[in-house]
């Protein structure tokens, strides 16, 4: 297990478990606007977390790794190290555990809370052709007293490995073009920015493991 230290705390980096969950949505809705505290933005503050979070723990809980500290999560890294197949389970698994909580919202969605549904819906928008060469994804988040120390960068060595041993030949990630701070920390980590064709409101950046 890889452990960073830094003052004044002391957390570690393990494998998700079940009783993080609540502490991961808090996480996500706390970093979900551009990395700001995204609270009372939606109707219901674990949107965030039902599209960016909960899925991935419970598709991919094997490559779900949290930042501990004194026993909480303060921090994740979640994804898939297959996409493709992730989008597929997305729709066959995830979705229709959420029927009763949210509707499928009209066309064009106009609200934010329909813009985030009209995603929901659309698991298949994660399929584009680079996949071949990054198959693998991930979202990271750590509560803003535990950034800046080193934490994510180890976050990301954890995940890593474990999508390489799981087959992945390389990973991207998607950010919004004014999270300038996340761009950033990507291309620190060698991450490259990608070609993508209509890209929207994002940058693709990807990295080969």
């Amino acid at each position: 297990m890889l452990s960073v230290t830094a003052e004044p705390t002391t957390a570690t980096i393990r494998r998700y478990r079940e009783t993080d969950l609540a502490a991961v949505y808090d996480i996500c809705v706390r970093t979900a606007d551009a990395g700001q505290d995204a609270r009372g933005k939606y109707r219901s503050d674990d949107l965030m977390g039902d599209l960016f979070a909960g899925p991935y723990v419970f598709l991919e809980p094997e490559v779900a790794f949290v930042l501990d500290e004194g026993g909480r999560a303060v921090g994740y890294i979640v994804g898939t190290p297959d996409t493709a197949a992730f989008a597929r389970a997305y729709r066959e698994r995830w979705i229709p555990r959420l029927a009763d909580r949210y509707r499928v919202p009209p066309q064009p969605p106009v609200s934010p809370d329909e813009q985030m549904l009209a995603l929901h819906y659309w698991p298949e928008r994660l399929l584009w052709p680079g996949l071949a060469e990054y198959p693998a994804h991930l979202h990271i988040d750590l509560l803003p007293a535990f950034q800046g120390a080193g934490y994510g960068r180890a976050l990301m060595a954890s995940f890593c490995d474990a999508v390489t041993e799981a087959g992945a030949a390389g990973v991207h990630v998607t950010v919004v073009a004014d999270n300038v701070p996340a761009i950033g920390f990507y291309r620190r980590l060698g991450f490259e920015p990608l070609a993508v064709d209509d890209p929207g409101p994002v940058v693709y950046l990807g990295r080969k493991l």
